[in-house]
């Protein structure tokens, strides 16, 4: 069977699939960068903090994949608790490190001149600080997000979702007809919804960043 046939012959399956893996990114990277940005948000005033919050959830990237699945399935139990657990610490660094360097990079004119005119310290944050980091901090969600849809296809490993079960079974039966292109139909999955993502938030850019600081 041709990898086309193959296609043709399970694109329901491989849809399914490519919705769970899209799903489970999405939410986990919604998690990840509300997490992200609020321990920035605690930290990026002290240097001490900062560097603290960076190399802590840098700590998480030196664990392994499967070596980290592998020890909260005890813990949770198999499919999705897994997986979003997993996802959501390996995607923090960049949104952390990200948004960080975005708020420390502010000018500090900009901000005293929003205190002169009366602001608040939530509004300055919200109004001045946080719109001028956005740029570095939706950087920081792009890469988080390109390497979560790789990591998540071991969550398949958990009998978590996503296209990453097509990729197992076709390495579980390497030497059958269809080993190949499981595979590969995984694969180039994986690849395609990670463009999407990746043009998503190229769109989401210029939709919420102004030309003048885009330029």
């Amino acid at each position: 069977m041709s990898f086309w046939d193959y296609l043709a012959g399970h694109h329901q399956q491989l849809l399914t699939d490519a919705f769970q893996q899209a799903s489970a990114v999405f939410q986990c990277m919604g998690i990840a960068t509300l997490l992200g940005i609020l321990i920035a948000l605690l930290t990026y005033r002290s240097t001490w903090g900062g560097n603290l919050a960076i190399t802590s959830t840098a700590a998480f990237l030196t664990i392994p994949s499967l070596a980290l699945i592998g020890l909260l399935i005890p813990m949770v139990g198999l499919g999705v608790p897994p997986t979003v657990i997993a996802l959501t610490l390996y995607g923090l660094l960049p949104i952390v490190r990200n948004a960080i360097v975005g708020l420390r990079g502010v000018d500090p004119s900009l901000v005293d001149a929003a205190k002169g005119i009366g602001m608040s310290r939530t509004a300055r944050l919200f109004r001045v600080e946080l719109p001028l980091a956005w740029p570095p901090i939706l950087t920081g969600i792009r890469v988080s997000t390109q390497m979560l849809m790789g990591i998540a296809a071991i969550a398949a490993y958990a009998s978590g979702p996503g296209l990453g079960n097509e990729i197992f079974r076709g390495i579980a039966s390497l030497g059958s007809a269809n080993a190949i292109n499981q595979v590969l139909a995984g694969t180039v999955g994986i690849v395609i919804l990670a463009l999407l993502f990746d043009a998503a938030y190229v769109l989401l850019g210029r939709l919420t960043i102004s030309r003048g600081i885009r330029d």
